[in-house]
């Protein structure tokens, strides 16, 4: 067996070494055209040209990796007219030649996956679906079906027979890829379903999350707190746990103002009609206080004198009037979205006194201006609460607390 393998490479061997070392060196030659001149040129011409675009493609180097084709095709052509080469040399040279076409189409095509999904999301309208949980599918089937090729063609045998033989092993398949088949399921649910974007704001309190996404990968979600932490999220966990999304908050342009103020119970009283002419001055109110002061009128007209009890005169309360100022001032603040809910509304009492509530949206959803226009209207309420005899609640109560922070939440 050595003495022929000696015999070979003496005689022949060294006409096939010659051989592939000058077809090794026409696709080194070939390479350099496509790559150094053809490439070159073509970048020239397109530089003249508005296709933005091509600097995307440029980016995922889909046509560099097309061109890499160039030197293999060469290579695969020439062993075509080898002459004294072994059958099964020939056939090794071939098969890997081949394995080396089929893994740079596919890394082309990989790319102009990537190409399509950064044009895509870079103009993605509020409307239309997110894509990148079907390009990670399609580029997990890609990596799939080149795998299986690539080693067909290396064994020299169909695809079909190892695909046959990968049914056979199911059950140890799913075992090895459980989470890569789960997160495919999720990304897939998630993409679908469009529940989750990029630069979406999320909030999983379980987790620690509190942010904007920042990048939704196969296996992971990464979001930035507003504190700059990263945290990484499972992407099953989106699927099977609850999570709050503020894309809905964007979108109507309002953000919710929900807020508590917390009125002291001793300081709620009726209003007779001298003191309810005196709440006059609020212009806000001037209309509803008219009302008032019309059925305070009616009832002296009507009432039997010998029955007259404070009560049956006092027809509001402080309290009334002033959640009625409330509601007249959100309704009439230029940074409240008044195409959206507004309320004032009585929660009841408590050991913290009476709960009144403001229900209202700000016109604008950035954090910063909210919460000044927050602080502004709760600052004006509490100021103001003293002017119709309310005091707010606070622990201790009585004029011994001044200083003391008002429990307003």
């Amino acid at each position: 067996m050595m003495e022929k393998i000696q015999i070979w490479l003496i005689g022949s061997g060294t006409e096939v070494f010659i051989f592939l070392l000058v077809l090794f060196l026409v696709a080194l030659i070939a390479n350099f055209v496509v790559k150094r001149i053809f490439l070159l040129v073509l970048d020239r011409l397109l530089e003249f040209t508005t296709w933005d675009e091509y600097l995307e493609v440029e980016r995922f180097k889909i046509i560099p990796r097309l061109a890499n084709i160039i030197p293999a095709l060469v290579i695969d052509i020439g062993l075509s007219f080898a002459n004294n080469i072994p059958d099964k040399l020939l056939t090794i040279l071939q098969n890997v030649t081949d394995s080396f076409i089929i893994l740079t189409i596919a890394l082309a095509l990989s790319g102009v996956l990537n190409l399509a999904d950064n044009l895509y999301h870079r103009e993605i309208g509020e409307e239309q679906p997110e894509l990148r949980g079907y390009v990670r599918i399609l580029k997990v089937v890609l990596s799939g079906i080149t795998t299986i090729l690539i080693i067909a063609t290396l064994l020299d045998t169909s695809p079909f027979v190892l695909i046959s033989g990968l049914g056979a092993m199911t059950a140890v398949i799913l075992l090895i890829f459980q989470e890569t088949i789960l997160a495919l399921i999720a990304g897939f649910t998630i993409t679908s379903s469009n529940i989750l974007r990029v630069n979406d704001w999320i909030e999983m309190p379980a987790l620690g999350v509190d942010g904007d996404v920042i990048d939704i990968s196969l296996y992971n979600v990464k979001v930035q707190n507003f504190d700059k932490t990263i945290v990484t999220i499972p992407v099953r966990k989106l699927t099977t746990e609850s999570f709050k999304n503020y894309r809905g908050m964007h979108k109507s342009g309002g953000r919710r103002i929900k807020q508590l103020l917390h009125i002291d119970q001793r300081s709620l009283r009726f209003l007779d009609e001298s003191e309810v002419l005196k709440l006059k001055e609020f212009s806000l109110i001037r209309g509803y206080l008219d009302e008032i002061l019309e059925q305070f009128s009616e009832l002296k007209a009507t009432q039997n004198k010998k029955s007259q009890h404070r009560t049956d005169m006092s027809l509001i309360s402080n309290l009334s009037i002033f959640r009625k100022y409330m509601f007249e001032y959100i309704s009439a603040h230029a940074d409240i979205k008044q195409d959206l809910a507004k309320l004032i509304r009585n929660r009841g009492s408590g050991p913290q006194g009476v709960k009144i509530e403001i229900y209202c949206f700000t016109n604008t959803t950035n954090w910063a201006e909210y919460e000044e226009i927050k602080a502004r209207i709760a600052e004006h309420l509490l100021a103001i609460a003293p002017e119709f005899g309310l005091a707010l609640y606070q622990y201790p109560s009585g004029n011994e607390a001044i200083g003391e922070e008002i429990l307003v939440s």
